[in-house]
């Protein structure tokens, strides 16, 4: 049975498009709530600086007085930041006391077990650890933190849902359609665009607010890439994150999926990837009002749906390109990027810093695209160019319809 959800209208917004999520007032993000965004972001976002950072800072240390340890050890010492063989007797006596010796072995020793312990700790637990796990995200009831109204406020989260005409699925409406539940029915929910940092995703699954009256819970599907940011990795094995690999997708819209879990056979999935973010300006070719979604080529979502009979909803969130600015680095860089599945750029915010703009966004859910029937071949081939067609078509018509009051009218959506 569908659950009902609030739905409100706006004479400010083209016919047909409910206001599913009603935008925060301005002032909702108080001082505090910007406080807790800029050091969370400060903390997740730089994590790959202060994490890596810290690695290298640490195994330095470790090294430096292990080195010194073991010239003490053989009798030589530092003094004064060099390092100076002590002067020994003709008897072949230190002129110095052999306790000084052996107490500055023992110092240097110490320091580099000190090192060395922190230094496997933090590689352990960013290789591996009780901590990341979906069951200690819900025993945590991450999902509620204070902290993601913070961040909500802070970007005015909004979500509509446009109805209009235009678009449309692509076949004719079945009675498992008209029993679509967004909120527990299999699904998988297509995100564009992926932004610099995939802030239109995050916020759809993680915190409660985001899902609970829109799209309900589902797992978010990452490129193997996150693995390498440690914090974003954890918050991602609490959300029940699935990699982006063909095969773990799959897997997570089989039939085979516990039904018991929170969200069976549901995904949610930005089909651009970290490619996607070296595809707007400042990329030569691009103009500042340009938007780019990177689809052309991309059909294998379609494939996925069409395999596990699962519909597909198109939703578009305005602002996920414009939370970080980013420098344009050589071509061979962005190759690089493509080929290792990193996202390889230099992105900045605030102050220079990886703290986001203040940048409302808007979430525009399109009509469901619909899979029919089990197909093989040339007619499977054939349903896919349908239903990737149809995706374009609906991405831009509610990028076309809504563009105009969130105050893009001068903005264009480029399908690469």
């Amino acid at each position: 049975m569908k659950r009902p959800r609030p739905q409100l209208t706006s004479p400010l917004l083209p016919e047909g498009v409910d206001v599913i999520v009603p935008p925060p007032p301005f002032e909702a993000c108080t001082f505090i709530d910007k406080l807790l965004v800029y050091a969370s972001s400060l903390v997740v976002v730089g994590s790959p600086l202060w994490f890596y950072g810290g690695v290298v800072y640490l195994y330095k240390k470790w090294k430096r007085y292990r080195a010194l340890a073991a010239l003490s050890k053989e009798g030589v010492v530092e003094d004064d930041d060099c390092i100076e063989q002590e002067n020994y007797t003709s008897s072949g006596e230190s002129s110095q006391e052999r306790p000084d010796g052996m107490q500055r072995y023992t110092s240097y020793r110490k320091m580099a077990i000190k090192y060395g312990a922190a230094l496997a700790m933090l590689l352990c637990l960013s290789i591996w650890g009780p901590h990341r796990s979906e069951r200690l995200g819900r025993l945590l009831d991450v999902r509620r933190w204070r902290l993601w109204d913070a961040w909500l406020n802070y970007v005015g989260f909004t979500v509509l849902h446009d109805r209009g005409e235009g678009g449309g699925s692509v076949a004719k409406p079945t009675q498992k359609q008209r029993e679509f539940d967004m909120q527990t029915s299999p699904a998988i929910f297509a995100f564009i665009p992926h932004g610099i940092f995939p802030f239109g995703l995050a916020f759809s699954c993680l915190p409660q607010r985001g899902y609970e009256h829109t799209w309900g819970l589902f797992r978010p599907v990452v490129a193997t890439a996150t693995r390498l940011f440690p914090l974003v990795r954890t918050f991602i094995a609490w959300m029940g994150g699935v990699d982006a690999s063909r095969s773990a997708v799959s897997a997570a819209l089989s039939q085979q999926t516990n039904p018991r879990t929170p969200y069976p056979r549901r995904v949610g999935i930005s089909p651009g990837g970290i490619a996607e973010m070296f595809e707007t300006y400042p990329k030569p070719g691009f103009h500042p009002n340009d938007e780019a979604a990177l689809l052309k080529h991309r059909d294998g979502m379609f494939k996925l749906a069409l395999k596990h009979d699962v519909p597909i909803v198109p939703v578009y969130c305005f602002g996920a390109t414009k939370m970080f600015k980013r420098l344009q680095l050589p071509h061979f860089i962005e190759t690089l990027s493509r080929a290792l599945q990193i996202s390889l750029c230099i992105l900045f915010g605030k102050l220079g810093l990886p703290i986001p703009f203040r940048q409302r966004m808007v979430y525009v859910i399109g009509k469901t695209i619909w899979p029919s029937g089990n197909l093989s071949g040339e007619e499977f081939d054939r349903r896919v160019k349908e239903m990737h067609d149809a995706f374009c078509n609906e991405i831009l018509r509610i990028f076309d319809r809504n563009k105009t009051h969130y105050g893009w009218e001068n903005k264009t959506l480029r399908l690469v």
